[in-house]
């Protein structure tokens, strides 16, 4: 089996992931979304909910799976016998950050990246983005998905 593990904080989940997780499942026998937690991070979203807004987004594709995790990338990966890790790059700053990263966790593992661009419709999204916008009662329905937009904070 072509497993791909696909980690972000995604808090929340934008219409960019969305897109790149959808194009994945056309690209892996399963793509495993992995929600890290990081204790030093502020979220605006709860781990709970978060997991939920990307469970309700894929309840009905079985090819994606939701999960948590906690330390490395790919010491995850090895635990769930993923032999791939997906990313979305948005821009070429994405790319440069996401490249090293990748070299990294060739050199840790036999682990490699396969990276997908955003769609042009999606690439200037970002949960930070989508943050601000919430934050200042913005409307933000047309950066996320349907599971996101009936949660309002």
């Amino acid at each position: 089996m072509r497993r791909a593990l696909f980690p972000g904080s995604f808090d929340p989940i934008t219409n960019g992931h969305y897109d790149i997780i959808k194009r994945g499942v056309k690209l892996f026998d399963e793509v495993v979304v992995a929600i890290g937690v990081n204790s030093e991070k502020k979220y605006m979203f709860s781990l709970e909910e978060r997991k939920h807004f990307i469970e309700e987004a894929f309840k009905d594709e079985p090819k994606v799976k939701v999960v948590t995790y906690e330390g490395l990338t790919i010491d995850f990966c090895k635990e769930i016998d993923a032999e791939f890790i997906l990313r979305g790059l948005r821009n070429p700053a994405d790319f440069e950050f996401e490249k090293a990263i990748a070299h990294t966790n060739r050199k840790l593992s036999k682990i490699e990246t396969v990276f997908l661009l955003t769609a042009s419709r999606t690439s200037y999204i970002s949960s930070s983005i989508v943050r601000d916008v919430i934050r200042n009662n913005g409307d933000y329905t047309v950066l996320v998905p349907e599971s996101v937009r009936v949660t309002s904070k």
